[in-house]
């Protein structure tokens, strides 16, 4: 007879999680949701298997609360092997090109300010993006030669940390929808050479670090070693830490309760914002957005 499902439990918040090489941002998903049986989980942006990093989890009514952490800056540590270009623009892919060309740490160093500030981006063939309803590396696995559109990202900064002779270790702050790998490339090819990233680590997102960062093997120990109706496991955060640079406004019991209602609530003279966060005692329970001195309800947690 197999042995009973645990029941599922209430837990809102969020996990700082270090994803480990290897493993698919949905195999780590599903791991924690193995051990946790969270109502809702789900993830800030996906991780490859080839790299390492902060992977932000959602528990419960954070899940709401997602794509302010989609949208927040990321910090990555990367190095790129020079010599070779691969079709996947990383270590997984076949050698699609090569060159004799080595770069010097002075013509690296003068080619970073082309790739700093907003920038136009071809992201890799080898992405989720979807071309015609299908992902791009459907298509690209297939055989196809996958067109890539550019796109506009923004890399807020981006700093040589060393270099060997043969591979390059960076450090880049950027913003949603950045590829570390079209920009490993396109350094690569900027200096007269080819190259792929051979390594990949995201050190934040958002509010999230690698100084706080926590493992599966962590988590398992900890569930393993509570009590029985331990309650809520100390490294789940609440859901109010993805706000970050969102601005926040405290309301009393009575005005949350008629954001509940769907009906507005008057303001004081502030400007139109698009989105703050509503704390009741110190506790996040809506998103709003600010229109002429009145909060609209855009999400409501039920905290």
């Amino acid at each position: 007879m197999n042995k009973p499902k645990l029941p599922r439990q209430r837990i809102n918040g969020w996990i700082n999680l270090h994803k480990p090489l290897g493993m698919t941002s949905a195999q780590a998903v599903n791991k924690v949701k193995w051990l946790l049986r969270p109502e809702k989980i789900g993830h800030a942006g996906t991780l490859d298997p080839l790299a390492s990093g902060i992977l932000p989890l959602a528990l419960g009514e954070a899940t709401k609360c997602v794509n302010l952490l989609m949208d927040a800056r990321k910090t990555y540590h990367f190095a790129v092997t020079f010599g070779q270009q691969r079709n996947t623009d990383d270590a997984e892919g076949a050698v699609a090109a090569t060159s004799e060309v080595r770069p010097t740490a002075s013509a690296l160093q003068a080619a970073l300010a082309a790739f700093t500030g907003p920038i136009r981006q071809v992201p890799p063939a080898f992405s989720a993006i979807k071309i015609d309803g299908e992902r791009a590396y459907a298509r690209a696995r297939a055989g196809e030669a996958v067109e890539m559109t550019a796109r506009e990202v923004t890399v807020y900064s981006l700093n040589l940390l060393d270099f060997d002779g043969q591979v390059a270790s960076f450090e880049s702050v950027v913003s949603k929808g950045t590829y570390i790998r079209s920009l490993g490339r396109d350094i690569a090819l900027a200096v007269g050479s080819v190259g792929y990233i051979s390594r990949l680590h995201r050190a934040a997102v958002g509010p999230f670090t690698d100084a706080g960062a926590i493992s599966l093997d962590f988590i398992e120990e900890t569930i393993h070693n509570a009590p029985a109706n331990a309650g809520m496991p100390a490294f789940v955060m609440p859901p109010s830490v993805a706000l970050d640079d969102i601005p926040a406004l405290t309301f009393t019991a009575q005005q949350v309760q008629t954001l509940r209602h769907g009906q507005q609530v008057l303001l004081p003279p502030m400007p139109d914002t698009p989105l703050v966060g509503v704390l009741l005692q110190g506790q996040l329970v809506a998103l709003v957005r600010v229109e002429g001195n009145h909060a609209i309800t855009q999400r409501m947690l039920n905290i």
